[in-house]
Order: structure tokens, then sequence, then C-alpha cells
């Protein structure tokens, strides 16, 4: 396996590099998917990616040493998948009333939601992490005077993404919990917090979608995405954005800073602003956007290198 001077694989980089290609990829493509309700649409997702999760559950679970899991782990395991249900439900439905562009900007603006709760998490806010969060909100402001311009950038688009980042904070505190401080096995996270989104998701479509178990077209019905007109865009997004993109993210993190990772995820507007734009020609990017997109992107970068800072200092 060849190195770079630095001692990281080069594998490692090119794996990084694939992963952001995938997960930038998927707004493009549940966006075509757009003949779906949105919540069955991104049940769709979780129902396909907890298929592919599902060996490496059954092997870390059963075939491995078995991990222990408490009451607690399992209450943590259903918030995570709540926060994680309305993460994907929102964000699909923002992909249906806002621009692809907008939607993957607000959806990354986690890392400044992160400052906002870190008082209530008893940690100190310091003026590095401040100055991220002025920054990315202002951009964000700039952003949305993109509002009733030419494109489709609407303000409860973009605020159902920002929904998205809200609540993937959480799915997000969860995960380090088990994961870090808890030792549990990736799969055996992964598993039951997807397919629990799923469920989420699913009850939520029969409640406010009409979708029935089975019907005919595909599109109304729980399993639709079995359809063989539907199974190759599911199955892409399970494998592609779920598998190669969440897993492979997992995976490069033995070798490459947790900082560095996540500081190239946040170019997921970018690179997917691009993708649909290639496969699409219809991706709305106006001035404003480039300039507040930027300035989000940049006060997210900087919150991050704080909290790096912070956890190295």
């Amino acid at each position: 396996m060849s190195e770079t001077q630095s001692g990281t694989p080069a594998s490692a980089w090119a794996l990084l590099g694939v992963a952001l290609l995938a997960v930038s990829s998927a707004g493009v493509v549940l966006q075509q998917m757009g003949d779906v309700p949105p919540l069955l649409r991104a049940s769709w997702r979780m129902q396909g990616t907890a298929l592919v999760l599902l060996p490496g559950f059954v092997y870390q679970f059963w075939l491995n040493e078995r991990p222990r899991v408490e009451r607690e782990d399992i209450l943590v395991l259903v918030a995570s998948s709540a926060f994680l249900a309305i993460h994907f439900g929102s964000w699909v439905w923002s992909l249906d009333n806002t621009s692809l562009v907008h939607s993957l900007l607000f959806v990354n603006t986690h890392p400044l939601v992160l400052v906002a709760l870190m008082p209530l998490m008893g940690r100190a806010v310091s003026r590095g992490h401040v100055m991220g969060v002025l920054i990315g909100f202002v951009g964000a402001a700039v952003t949305l005077l993109e509002i009733g311009g030419e494109g489709p950038v609407t303000p409860e688009g973009d605020a159902a993404a920002f929904l998205g980042a809200a609540t993937v904070v959480g799915y997000l505190l969860a995960g380090r919990h088990l994961r870090s401080e808890r030792g549990m096995p990736i799969f055996v996270y992964a598993f039951p917090v997807t397919l629990g989104a799923g469920i989420w998701l699913s009850i939520s479509s029969f409640a406010l979608e009409s979708t029935a178990l089975s019907s005919i077209p595909p599109e109304s019905s729980l399993m639709g995405w079995t359809d063989l007109f539907w199974l190759p865009w599911v199955a892409y997004l399970s494998f592609g954005p779920g598998l190669c993109g969440h897993t492979g993210i997992n995976t490069v993190l033995r070798w490459i800073s947790p900082i560095i990772v996540s500081i190239v995820l946040l170019m997921e507007p970018v690179i997917g602003g691009l993708i649909g734009w290639i496969l699409t020609d219809e991706s709305f990017i106006g001035p404003f956007t480039i300039v507040g997109g930027s300035l989000m992107i940049a006060g997210a970068i900087m919150v991050t290198l704080e909290e790096n800072e912070e956890h190295h200092g």
C-alpha cells in the first residue's frame, strides 16, 4: 500500500474522495425521485441502507464477541433513530421545496448549531466559536436574499434543511456517546438506528402522505422501492451514499484526522451542486448563494478548526 509523506496511505485519501462524491450525490438522486412523496422517499432510503448494514450487524452482534448492550444504550439508540428520521425527512422535503445548493448548504450548518448548544452541554464558547457562527449566519442571511428571485429558493425549504442540520446534531452526539464512550461496534450501532429511522419515517408517511402497505402505483407503497423501476435508485442510495459514503468515512478515520475529514465533508454543497449541474443542467446558483454560501462554509470550517484546537489544546 503506497503512502503519502505524512504516513497516511494513499488509498485512505482515495477512499475519502469516493466517500465525499458518494454523499454529495445523494441530494440530486433524491431530488430526481420527485414522483415519490418525500417522507416515503426518505423511508425507502433508510430501508435499503438497513438491509445493506444487516450482514455487518449479524456478524458483529451474533457471530463475533457479543457486545454488552444496556437498557440506557437502547434508549439512546431509539433517540438517535428519531433524530436521524427527522433529519432525513426534513432534508428530503427541502429538496422538493428549495434549490439543491440551498438545501445542501443549510443541512450542512450543523457545526454552527452545535456551538449554540454548547452552553447547555456545560461547555465554554470561545471567541473563535462566536466568530465562526457570526460569519456562518451572516452568510445564511445573504443566501436568503435569493428568495423571490428567478430560482426555486423558498424560506420554508431552507428552514426544513436547517431543521435537518439541527436534528443531525442529536444523531451525531448519540453516535459519539455510543461509539466512543460505550465502545459499541459500528454495525451494532448503525443498523438499529437506520432501521428505526426507517420505521419512524414509514409511520409518518402513513399518517401524512396516505401511503399504503402495498399499492399500485408503487410511488405510494411502503415497499414500492422493490419495484423494478425504483430498485436501482434505492440500491444506489444504499450502497453509494449509505455504505461507500458513511461507512467509508468511518473507515478513513483510522488514518486521517477527524478534523480533516470534517472539513473535507463541508465541501458537500459545492460538490453536490456541481454533480447536480452536470447531471441535470438545472442546478440554480444565484450570486447571493455564491457569496453567502462561501461565508457559511467558511464559518463552519472556523468552528470545526476551533473545536479541534480546544480538543487538543
